[in-house]
């Protein structure tokens, strides 16, 4: 008929346009919101950032829920030394540390500078605590128990004994074995062993770690408080770990060929 206009659109044709709308503005809400932390980017070059598109969200104030609130993008930046330097003058040359590796926070040892609390359960307990504080968690009985066993570097030498295992309360698992070490020290000193870079030698009753050696186990970051970790304490103690795999030989840095 001359001057339609809807002769050619039907209710399904109507629902699939308002299908794709809804879509693309999902899709442009989910890409702002996922711009709520490190944005705007840090280039290579100092002072200079990359907001990229779209722009970061205007701030939002969250309430978190044991108390207190949490508002981001926050203008506020990692204020720490970058303790590594390009080894080329070119865009994208790779980094090397230019201090300590294993403490630095570079490169497999990098750390988040989280909230220096505990981590906590929906009814306000700390999250992971060492078994001798909650009774009422215990070891799997057909599971080998650590405590006891010596503790191993990827030097092969015994840097320690399993002394307590600490357990996440939300996911009912092991999160640290707490290790007594004995090697370069004159007194003991209790340290925390992620149980992912262990390996548990039933037969022989030891404990792996491949990542550090014997004498790296002295200066793991250690907790302020000996019955509980806070999460700022967790990055650094998973990152000391972490930076060992490259770092706690020099040969392990170098190329294969």
């Amino acid at each position: 008929m001359k001057g339609e206009i809807m002769g050619y659109i039907d209710v399904a044709q109507v629902t699939l346009y308002v299908f794709w709308a809804f879509f693309a503005g999902l899709l442009f809400y989910l890409l702002r919101e996922n711009r709520r932390e490190g944005y705007p980017m840090e280039t290579e070059r100092p002072g200079v950032t990359n907001r990229g598109y779209p722009n970061p969200p205007a701030p939002k104030t969250y309430i978190l829920p044991h108390g207190g609130t949490k508002t981001v993008p926050v203008a506020e930046r990692d204020t720490r030394v970058f303790a590594a330097e390009p080894t080329a003058r070119f865009p994208g040359a790779p980094f090397q540390p230019t201090g300590n590796p294993m403490t630095d926070g570079v490169g497999p040892g990098a750390w988040a500078q989280r909230a220096d609390i505990p981590d906590l359960t929906f009814d306000g307990r700390n999250r992971i605590v060492p078994l001798r504080v909650d009774a009422t968690y215990h070891l799997e009985t057909r599971d080998p128990d650590p405590r006891g066993m010596q503790v191993v570097g990827g030097d092969g030498f015994i840097a320690g004994k399993v002394t307590d295992v600490w357990v996440d309360r939300a996911e009912s698992l092991a999160r640290y074995y707490e290790l007594e070490v004995t090697e370069g020290v004159e007194t003991p000193v209790k340290v925390l062993l992620p149980v992912n870079f262990s390996k548990i030698e039933t037969a022989r009753r030891l404990v792996h770690v491949r990542s550090i050696f014997a004498g790296h186990f002295k200066d793991v970051p250690r907790t302020a408080n000996p019955d509980q970790v806070t999460r700022l304490e967790e990055e650094r103690v998973c990152a000391y770990y972490g930076a060992g795999t490259l770092y706690a030989t020099p040969s392990r840095s170098e190329p294969l060929l």
